[in-house]
């Protein structure tokens, strides 16, 4: 029996939708079948790269969340890539930071959990107390902007210098008003400030770079930030994703008492839970 061509079009239009169905189901299986990617995390290398550690392992034993850590030597780079997408999130800076590399660089980023406060403090190999701190003496401090500014206010507070109150966290040696002591302020990248020791009277370092050196504030230091700190650290994802469910998860993976325990001991009580 012979098909007109009518039919043979017809059928063959429908073999055709067919097989397309079929790579369309197959495709789909294959997708569900595929793994999810992790989430990635941004992380200063050191002690805090060890308590994100932990946060990781809560996070895939209590809510079956991949997250893989990536590791930075800097407090540049991680923003870099978070706002390019490299990374998820991460977990690094504190608030007035965030802000102002928000205004000088106009990242999309925003803030969408509390980590903890890691106070800076201030080490010297000379001197074990301030009344021995003679005049003209140097002091090495951080030179990003947010971290200069709350190391004067710091030495401020300390007595030892007095800064400009209308600049306030963006404070520079160029506002200090008033320095008895003529101490002399040397500023210097944050991971330079532990091996600067040999070199000045004392150093200010964060505990993030003075824990490399088993420096630790509670124990080690001169002098300590106060533990009502506002500079709370943060995790930071882009404002594009910030509503993504794994992140709020990974938040509440982060602020567990497994973690805060993690944090005490690593960093020998120096830290405060900022949630």
């Amino acid at each position: 029996m012979k098909l007109g061509f009518k039919s043979l079009t017809a059928a063959s239009v429908l073999a055709l939708a067919l097989a397309g169905c079929g790579e369309q189901a197959k495709d789909s299986a294959e997708q569900a079948a595929a793994p999810a990617k992790p989430l990635r995390l941004g992380v200063i290398s050191g002690a805090e790269e060890q308590v994100a550690e932990v946060a990781v392992k809560v996070a895939k034993e209590k809510y079956n969340l991949d997250v893989e850590l990536v590791a930075f030597s800097d407090y540049v780079t991680p923003n870099v890539a978070l706002s390019d997408g490299s990374l998820d999130i991460n977990a690094f800076q504190h608030q007035p930071y965030l802000d102002k590399q928000i205004k000088d660089r106009g990242y999309e980023l925003v803030a969408v959990g509390k980590t903890f406060v890691y106070p800076i403090a201030a080490y010297s190999k000379v001197i074990k107390s301030l009344d021995e701190l003679e005049d003209g003496a140097k002091v090495a401090v951080p030179n990003d902007p947010t971290n200069l500014g709350r190391t004067l206010l710091l030495l401020e507070q300390k007595g030892l210098i007095e800064v400009d109150p209308k600049v306030g966290l963006a404070a520079t040696p160029l506002n200090i008003t008033a320095n008895p002591k003529e101490l002399k302020i040397i500023e210097l990248e944050a991971p330079q400030l532990p091996r600067s020791l040999d070199d000045v009277t004392f150093a200010v370092i964060n505990t993030t770079y003075a824990s490399q050196i088993d420096l630790l504030p509670g124990r080690d230091s001169l002098f300590v930030e106060d533990k009502d700190s506002p500079y709370t650290n943060l995790i930071v994802a882009r404002k594009d994703n910030q509503d993504d469910e794994r992140i709020q998860t990974f938040v509440k993976a982060y602020q567990s008492d497994e973690v805060y325990e993690a944090a005490l001991e690593l960093f020998q009580g120096g830290v405060v839970k900022g949630w």
